[in-house]
């Protein structure tokens, strides 16, 4: 599972593999081409066969954008690659730009000549994405124009294949509802929106809506297909049949009907020959379908994917499999905790070591089935860079007086964790005391946080803030993201960020990660896992209100807390919050693995 991942920022072959690209646009007669991290489901993780940008590139961040023009490139990357992006493409081949600050649709718009073609892979941009460029395309004078196959493949020589990995039923005790029950729920759902089908394209809302898992992409555990669901109740399933054994077939037999993957035009073409109405989320969707649709007479109805908020919000058994999860990994991560701190003082632990360990303590349980996502384990300065992935050319040493950040998850049948903690190597200064102090003031007014119904996760985000606020800091990153059922680490709608504008809603499970980075200097990030309650009263109050229950159980460095800054009401959370945490994990740990937790979670 632990994997490093080499730095491929090797200029003569960023040079090579842009002129590459560029000789095959010639002959095609393009002028420009658009190279997205991602494949046709839009996912965070794509399969090694999708991962164009990063061979093009050398980037290996989930998200971002590369240009490519006759006689320019550039590389468009969020704020939690800004740094990493520096260190691993050549940059007299590719400018690097801020995805939000310096948008690529802005970039075409100064750079792409009067005249131009701009090409674009329509499976690899959604509907929406595809109206944005097109329009800055337009207004350059140019004009966007769909391939039918990928330039950049035609010069990928050892491209990998398509993944052909095993489907598994999802057990009732982990789901909570059968999948036919699933169906026609969300049918009736399309009933009510007018819709005679959707199509569903994102391999989460697939797996979760008929039970099935698989394993086509790294860390989460997806079947790469597609499906329609009718209004009707009945479902359809393309996938590669290869991937189909006689248990997932029986599982499936009684409700879907299974397709090759390959047949999906045809279905399509049917859908709009027969005038159907036909939902598709243009967030999410590719527009090699919207356009497919349209060209055969289907109504498209714009909309949201029919399963995305129900998945989001988590049943009974689900919630009840993420206790049982996060119960299972804090006693894995306590006993990793305790070895950091006996072992890292000594000298000779790099960044590899601890991920390799910490991975090896989840491994213990019996239950792992894979990390939720690649392990971020960062020393010193190299904490400070949000995503970063460490590798043999850049592991460093936990080195005494630094701050050691690692943020890590797993993947267990009944849930999916992510749980980050910063720890002192040694004895930390005070700039690290204050700051550390000031993230942890922030993740409690998170945790203790009350809102009433139809409270969004934007207008919770400051109170993750206030503190880093008042001292001139802040971090370049959301405070919370939706966490999935033994699904992607990452789920929508529900967020906690300035963007996150979706109301929160009972069962949903989100991060609570506020942080703070010092470029060159450290990071810092606490991360918990918190489902959302039901409204529930409050004393003397009028009005029902909802919060959040903490899911991860591991301890907070009491080294780096200056107690001075916490309020009383701050320090009785940590306090009751450590005393839940010795109390859930003492149970399954060995006798020097609870005494240290004793002392790791003592009262302040």
């Amino acid at each position: 599972m632990f994997q490093t991942y080499e730095d491929s920022a090797n200029p003569a072959l960023g040079i090579e593999r842009a002129a590459k690209l560029r000789e095959e646009l010639r002959r095609r007669g393009l002028d420009g081409f658009l190279i997205p991290r991602a494949d046709e489901h839009q996912g965070e993780y794509v399969p090694p066969h999708a991962e164009r940008l990063r061979w093009l590139t050398g980037f290996n961040g989930s998200a971002g954008m590369a240009i490519v023009l006759k006689d320019r490139a550039a590389i468009f990357v969020d704020g939690r690659y800004t740094l990493q992006v520096r260190g691993q493409v050549n940059l007299d081949t590719f400018e690097a730009k801020h995805l939000m600050e310096e948008p690529p649709t802005r970039w075409i718009e100064e750079n792409l000549p009067k005249g131009a073609k701009l090409a674009y892979d329509p499976w690899l941009h959604t509907i929406d994405a595809v109206a944005r460029l097109r329009a800055a395309a337009e207004r350059a004078g140019g004009t966007l124009v769909p391939v039918d196959t990928n330039p950049l493949d035609a010069v990928w020589d050892d491209q990998p294949e398509p993944p052909v990995a095993k489907v598994n039923p999802h057990g009732l005790e982990y789901a909570g509802e059968p999948a036919a029950e699933k169906i026609r729920r969300i049918a009736a759902d399309l009933m009510v929106s007018d819709a005679d089908t959707a199509v569903l394209t994102m391999p989460d809302s697939i797996a979760w809506l008929f039970n099935i898992r698989g394993q086509d992409v790294p860390h989460t555990p997806l079947p790469l297909s597609f499906a329609l669901l009718h209004e009707d109740g009945h479902a359809e399933l393309f996938i590669d049949e290869r991937k189909l054994d006689d248990a997932a077939r029986a599982h499936l037999g009684n409700i879907v009907t299974v397709h090759p993957r390959e047949a999906l035009g045809g279905r399509l073409d049917e859908l709009g020959q027969a005038k159907k109405t036909v939902l598709v989320d243009p967030a999410t969707c590719a527009s090699w379908i919207d356009a497919r649709l349209k060209a055969t007479g289907a109504e498209v109805k714009r909309g949201t994917d029919p399963c995305e908020l129900p998945k989001a919000i988590k049943n009974e058994a689900e919630v009840a499999g993420t206790r049982a999860a996060h119960l299972r990994d804090g006693q894995a991560l306590t006993k990793f905790l305790k070895w950091i701190a006996t072992e890292a003082p000594k000298g000779g632990v790099t960044e590899i070591d601890a991920a390799k360990r910490l991975e090896a303590f989840r491994a213990e349980t019996g239950k792992l089935k894979d990390v939720s996502f690649d392990t971020i384990s960062g020393a010193g300065a190299n904490g400070a860079i949000v995503h970063y992935r460490v590798t043999e050319a850049t592991n460093r040493p936990l080195n005494s007086g630094e701050l050691f950040l690692v943020d890590s998850g797993a993947q267990y049948m009944d849930g999916t964790t992510d749980v980050t903690r910063t720890i002192a190597i040694g004895t930390p200064g005070a700039e690290e005391r204050d700051r550390f102090t000031r993230v942890l003031k922030g993740h409690i007014g998170i945790a203790t946080a009350r809102f009433p119904e139809g409270t969004s996760g934007a207008q919770l985000d400051a109170f993750a803030r206030m503190a880093l606020w008042k001292a001139g800091l802040d971090y370049d990153h959301g405070t919370g993201h939706g966490v999935g059922s033994y699904l992607s680490v990452h789920e929508g709608p529900q967020r906690i960020s300035k963007m996150g504008h979706v109301p929160l809603r009972a069962g949903m499970i989100v991060s609570n990660e506020p942080g703070y980075y010092k470029t060159g200097g450290y990071g810092i990030r606490i991360e918990n896992l918190v489902v959302v309650t039901p409204p529930a009263p409050v004393e003397g109050g009028e009005r029902m209100m909802m919060g959040f229950e903490t899911l991860t159980l591991a301890p907070i460095d009491l080294a780096l807390v200056e107690r001075r800054l916490l309020t009383d009401e701050e320090a009785d959370w940590l306090n009751a919050y450590h005393a839940r945490v010795r109390a859930a994990l003492s149970p399954g740990l060995d006798a020097e693995t609870k005494a240290w937790l004793e002392e790791a979670t003592r009262a302040i």
